[in-house]
């Protein structure tokens, strides 16, 4: 299903919290509570500029045990397309933001006797959320955080402070890395991992556990693809026959959407497979897969795309829609 829950949110503070991302506090315009959501949880942030429209999704980090108000964390990307720039450069204090309502691709694992985190960057963000509802809960973890340095790591300085048993810190200014294997060696049964940051540091943690042992379903990550730029491209719909441009600096999604058809989506970054979208044939150039959810297989397979961030390299693509 699309999501359409959306809800009016002011933002309430801005802060920088590294040399490249600010903290966002968001409260509602009514002093209503705004809608409960458990850790792990992600909001869609929707900005408009002009006759531009940007629609990212941005993991929770504030208490899922006070929802009076929500807490983002942007990174400014060098290669933006246009929406962590804006929310750096254009939003300001008392501006009003539309967003989702809260979805969880990214849950705690409430039967696990232990859990252990691994960090990288900006990827600390669903885990402070998820370290204050580990704390009421008074359950056992670890989590490990890596950064290249603490101007670049937001709240490597606070959790340095803070001094919380089970948190280890690590700056690889200084050599300092992540011994994996050796963290997930003679761990008690029952035990689960969960990794966000770059995709390098998720293929390497991945491949890890599976190296160690671990199944499948004791391992956890996230990552939100953004769709990279590329040639132009036409998008016809089998159903209407309508012909759709998809310019180089657009998604699938956001050349359907800009021609007022009703795609489904919940997260926008590949993540959560709702937006997967059959091909009934192509013309010209090839597909690129940048999505997380399909399998390296079904990508070779060539019948199903992700139109949030995957693309064609010209041509025209034609989809079941």
């Amino acid at each position: 299903m699309t999501m359409r829950n959306q809800r009016l949110v002011r933002v309430e503070s801005i802060e920088r919290v590294a040399s490249q991302i600010k903290r966002f506090h968001f409260a509602p315009i009514d002093d209503a509570a705004l809608p409960c959501f458990s850790a792990g949880a992600h909001v869609i942030v929707t900005m408009r500029k002009g006759d531009a429209v940007y629609r990212n999704p941005y993991s929770l980090m504030s208490s899922p045990l006070d929802p009076r108000r929500y807490s983002i964390s942007v990174l400014r990307v060098a290669e933006s397309r246009g929406g962590s720039v804006h929310m750096h450069e254009n939003v300001e204090v008392g501006e009003v933001l539309e967003i989702s309502d809260p979805l969880n691709l990214f849950p705690i694992a409430h039967t696990a006797r232990k859990h252990i985190l691994i960090a990288g960057g900006i990827g600390i963000t669903p885990f402070m959320a998820m370290l204050a509802q580990f704390r009421n809960d008074k359950s056992h973890f670890e989590l490990h955080y890596a950064v290249r340095s603490p101007e670049d790591g937001a709240y490597f300085k606070a959790l340095e402070a803070e001094g919380l048993p089970g948190v280890r810190l690590y700056r690889s200014d200084r050599g300092e890395r992540i011994a994996l294997n050796a963290i997930l060696q003679n761990q008690r049964l029952g035990t689960h991992v969960y990794v966000c940051g770059p995709q390098r540091m998720i293929d390497w943690a991945l491949e890890t556990a599976k190296l160690e042992g671990w199944p499948d379903e004791n391992v956890h990550s996230e990552h939100f693809s953004v769709p990279t730029p590329g040639n132009p491209f036409v998008v016809k719909l089998a159903t209407s026959g309508k012909e759709i441009h998809v310019g180089e600096h657009q998604s699938i999604l956001e050349a359907l959407e800009q021609a007022g058809v009703d795609a489904p989506y919940l997260c926008r970054g590949g993540a959560c497979g709702q937006c997967i979208t059959r091909i009934t044939n192509t013309e010209g150039g090839a597909v690129h897969h940048n999505d997380h959810y399909l399998t390296d297989e079904e990508k070779k397979e060539g019948d199903r795309i992700a139109t949030c961030v995957s693309r064609m390299d010209g041509g025209c693509l034609t989809l079941d829609l």
